[in-house]
């Protein structure tokens, strides 16, 4: 087979990879959901295990000459298999930059950290996560030198590759740059109109968390959610995880705000969706794969800030949430609840900033970690840092670090080089948007009657069905138009909080 079909080959090894990556993910659901905490060493071993083999598969001493022997026979192959092909290439060239031992290394990290980041931000603690965070920063320096000789990129681009293929610090500095030349503005003028107007009502809750889970379920199976091939349960911090056959998403509830809850169900479930559309025939293949992180952000928060934070979907929603609560009066019409969804207001929190001043939460986290990968800033001084840095931004400083640098788990987790697809992601969701309601006039009227069939069938036929087969600017370009960029995001916030 080898020498006959290297092509072939090589698929039957990817297809080994992609059945002991989707497990790891499993096990991984598992340990920010369910597993006891007194489990974490024996998970942190089943991970390592795991992470080795796929390492040894994927470097093994004969994958060049396979690679290259099926790149000499590229032109028997159709275009599915060419961007397979093209995908494994940069897969082996990620892996191979490591050695096996640093792969265990960096899993283990991660495992340990993870679970102590779980305890720090519960205490605000930030000195009880120092050791198990510096381990994990020294190695993830280690990963991207490492990955840094193989692809000719800067340390930072080497791991911001890993999560969106293609991305380079560069750009994202020019679309960076863009925003913060028209976001306070648009800022101060949004806050203007708002303090011009009427506070919106409270919704006065408690709202137990049983209510919460059965409206958060019925709202999703209307957009589309299959609970046949997935689940919804509780983690720390919200997520998607598992399979494209078994989509695995979190929230955590909150009786005094189901808001809460129900926003981040709705982005979770733009994940999980994406994950379900990938195409089928190419579930265990490299190009079955999500694209990058750009578009998976992207499908989050076009469901949940583009379409479900939108007037047309609370007429669906609203009579909705009066029923799962028993609630009456007018702070539960459809045009209260709206003005709540859309109210923008400088906060604390990441993943409850509106989409005002969310990317200036990203812009935040972008400047740290590159400034602790580069060693321009001390991992101890960090909460003296991104306290200056919300001061900067948004004009507020937390009061104790588990609303500061506790709250995201990326950094525990290993997710070095992640947080930018953040912001990549909503000016991907406004152009995609924009191009399907273009595509269908009476999107909004659908939307308005539950019906996400047609937003659906566009992403499917646009983003999700195309897996890995492009780049993320030929995926956009053939949906949109035009390549990612900031224009989409700036009309749509100067239309929904300007002008409406």
């Amino acid at each position: 087979m080898i020498a006959n079909d290297p092509y072939a080959e090589l698929e039957r090894r990817f297809a080994r990879l992609s059945d002991i990556g989707r497990a790891a993910a499993i096990l991984n659901w598992d340990r920010s959901t369910m597993m006891p905490d007194g489990a974490s060493g024996d998970r942190a071993d089943q991970l390592a295990t795991l992470g080795v083999i796929a390492h040894e598969i994927i470097s093994a001493p004969e994958m060049p000459d396979l690679l290259s022997r099926a790149e000499e026979g590229r032109v028997s192959l159709d275009p599915w298999q060419a961007a397979n092909l093209r995908e494994m290439r940069r897969s082996w060239v990620h892996e191979s930059a490591l050695p096996s031992d640093l792969v265990e290394a960096r899993t283990r990290a991660c495992s340990a950290c993870e679970l102590a980041w779980r305890s720090a931000r519960k205490n605000a603690d930030f000195k009880s996560l120092l050791p198990t965070l510096s381990e994990v920063l020294n190695i993830m320096r280690r990963v991207g030198e490492a990955k840094a000789a193989a692809l000719g990129t800067s340390l930072y681009d080497a791991l911001l590759d890993e999560f969106e293929p293609g991305g380079r610090s560069a750009r994202i500095d020019v679309l960076f740059t863009e925003l913060r030349g028209f976001l306070p503005d648009l800022l101060g003028r949004v806050l203007e109109r708002q303090n011009s107007q009427p506070d919106p009502l409270p919704l006065e809750g408690p709202f137990p968390v049983e209510a919460q889970r059965r409206l958060g379920e019925e709202l999703i199976r209307r957009i589309g959610f299959d609970f046949h091939h997935g689940r919804l349960d509780v983690s720390a911090h919200p997520f998607t995880g598992g399979t494209a056959d078994d989509v695995r998403i979190t929230t955590r509830y909150d009786e005094a705000d189901f808001a809460r809850s129900l926003m981040g169900v709705l982005h979770e479930t733009g994940h999980g969706l994406y994950e379900a559309g990938l195409p089928k025939a190419w579930r265990r293949q490299p190009v079955g794969n999500a694209r990058g992180m750009t578009l998976h952000e992207s499908q989050s928060l076009l469901m949940e800030m583009q379409a479900c934070r939108s007037d047309a979907f609370l007429e669906f929603a609203a009579p909705r949430m009066r029923a799962a609560f028993g609630k009456e009066g007018p702070a539960w019409t459809e045009a209260n609840i709206h003005r709540l969804y859309t109210r923008v207001a400088p906060g604390l929190i990441r993943v409850d900033a509106d989409e005002v001043t969310y990317p200036l939460h990203i812009m935040l986290r972008y400047r740290l970690e590159r400034a602790m990968l580069a060693g321009d800033l001390a991992l101890a001084d960090l909460p003296g840092a991104w306290n200056d840095g919300m001061r900067e931004l948004l004009g507020i400083v937390p009061p104790d670090d588990s609303l500061g640098c506790l709250q995201d788990i990326h950094w525990p987790d290993g997710g070095w080089g992640y947080f930018p697809t953040y912001t990549l992601g909503a000016l991907a969701a406004a152009q995609l948007f924009a191009a399907a309601r273009r595509a269908h006039p009476g999107l909004m009227d659908a939307i308005g009657q539950g019906d996400f069939a047609p937003l659906l069938g566009w992403l499917r036929a646009n983003v999700h069905g195309k897996g890995s087969i492009a780049t993320t600017d030929e995926i956009l370009t053939e949906a949109t138009g035009a390549p990612l960029s900031a224009a989409a995001f700036k009309a749509h916030l100067e239309s929904r909080y300007l002008q409406a």
